[in-house]
């Protein structure tokens, strides 16, 4: 698989993560990141080198919008929103990833058969 393969999948995956996220109300990049890792129990940690990249390629896709507003510990911090694009995105993204997740553990799972 080549390297841009590769990013395409781990971007793709991230993206289906903030969806989801943000399926729940408007959040913070921070908290979005937060979130992620907390839902995780600690296996996924978004680097903010990764998180406000997607952000910033999913609010151009017309997937989330964003405005400025006071955070709960009183600073100035853009809250991102699902779209009504991106709630339809975020459905066909759950599909292709839940389909893709069954294929997957369908090989793992397979007894070792002859290879001809």
């Amino acid at each position: 698989m080549s390297s841009k393969s590769r990013t395409e999948l781990l971007q793709g995956t991230l993206d289906l993560l903030i969806l989801r996220i943000l399926r729940f109300g408007p959040a913070h990049g921070h908290a979005i990141g937060k979130q992620i890792q907390r839902t995780s129990e600690d296996m996924l940690k978004v680097e903010t080198g990764s998180l406000y990249p997607a952000l910033h390629r999913l609010e151009a896709q017309g997937w989330i919008g964003a405005e400025w507003a006071i955070s709960d510990k009183g600073k100035r911090a853009k809250f991102y929103r699902l779209t009504a694009a991106g709630r339809k995105q975020l459905t066909s993204e759950q599909s292709r990833w839940e389909q893709l997740s069954r294929a997957i553990a369908l090989v793992l799972e397979s007894q070792k058969e002859e290879i001809s």
